[in-house]
């Protein structure tokens, strides 16, 4: 129960960003006992894995605070957030198997691989949708703002997925209210926005 909240949990994370929870995997794996990859899973902790992460994650970062720019980056992360949450998903509760003796998520990575999958892209699509709603009910001003809480949210579900995976159902929960929250919030300003410039006369 423990591996799949904790599997749920780097993959909500990586629908709001993709390398932020491979991050957390691979350094985690790398550097403490928390948690011990299985030897098809062990390259993710590797150093030139952990290199390129850290790369796309500043490209990420960077990009993903830009109006416009970001929707760009959102159909990108279309197949990236997704597999990524997959690639987690099965990794950790492998892992978790690994560790009691069990063979079953490596033996039938498939599962773990599909239910990161659809974790991840439940988060993504609903990350994708609000955003250009947020980017036009502010004009753009909102976008880094959003975007740095959604960085926030991701580190901050991934280390909980990680060392106390019993409180990811209430991020869970938490994190789709306020993606709920801002999309009507933005919606609300744009329209708004679309009844003055019709009373204008535009």
């Amino acid at each position: 129960m423990l591996a799949a909240l904790t599997g749920a949990g780097l993959s909500a994370a990586a629908g709001l960003n993709a390398y932020i929870p491979f991050l957390v995997v691979a350094l985690v794996a790398r550097f403490t006992g928390v948690i011990d990859l299985p030897h098809q899973y062990a390259w993710i902790e590797s150093w030139w894995a952990i290199g390129i992460a850290g790369a796309l994650l500043l490209s990420e970062v960077v990009l993903d605070k830009i109006a416009v720019v970001d929707h760009v980056n959102d159909a990108v992360g279309t197949f990236v957030r997704p597999a990524t949450g997959g690639l987690i998903f099965a990794a950790t509760t492998a892992a978790e198997d690994f560790e009691q003796g069990s063979t079953f998520m490596a033996d039938n990575p498939w599962v773990g691989v599909l239910l990161g999958i659809v974790t991840a892209g439940i988060v993504h699509t609903g990350k994708a949708v609000t955003r250009p709603a947020v980017n036009v009910g502010t004009g753009g001003l909102g976008t880094p703002v959003v975007s740095a809480a959604e960085d926030g949210a991701a580190v901050t579900l991934s280390l909980v997925a990680v060392f106390l995976p019993v409180l990811v159902i209430f991020l869970l929960l938490l994190l789709l209210w306020g993606l709920w929250v801002l999309w009507r919030r933005a919606s609300g300003r744009r329209r708004r926005t679309d009844e003055l410039m019709a009373d204008a006369g535009y």
